[in-house]
């Protein structure tokens, strides 16, 4: 396999993801993620989650909590290192929560662990974008 094929098989895993994030879709979450004590996850907000069990919950909740929600990502980059590949990206997110529509940015990693011949997600990290204040025109900091 080349590394271009490596990449395009990543971005597929990556891509699965979202889609089964959009769909809301528990089952197909499942099949995204590898099992085991290993796989760890941080939602935007939330503390360090550890294990499948404690990972499939939270999808359960956030996806029982949710009518809605499209992902565009950008500043895209994939990794590849040996057993191991990660993604970087910006998610940017329209999402409907509890009657409340908001549009956010996230930035995100998400880790990958070759197992066999697929790609199997280890590890999301979801964390708001902050950006600093700038002063008006004129003024110093």
């Amino acid at each position: 396999m080349t590394p271009d094929d490596e990449i395009a098989e990543l971005e597929e895993a990556n891509a699965h993801f979202y889609r089964a994030f959009e769909a809301l879709d528990l089952q197909d979450m499942e099949t995204v993620w590898a099992k085991g004590e290993h796989v760890k996850c941080i939602h935007p907000g939330w503390g360090l989650l550890v294990g499948w069990e404690v990972v499939r919950a939270s999808w359960d909740t956030i996806f029982k909590n949710t009518a809605e929600i499209r992902f565009s990502l950008s500043d895209v980059s994939v990794q590849v290192d040996g057993n191991l590949a990660w993604v970087t990206c910006t998610e940017n997110i329209l999402s409907q929560v509890r009657g409340n529509i908001s549009v956010t940015s996230v930035l995100a990693t998400n880790l990958f662990e070759r197992q066999g011949d697929a790609w199997l997600m280890i590890h999301h990290h979801a964390s708001h974008v902050f950006t600093p204040e700038t002063p008006p025109e004129g003024e110093t900091a």
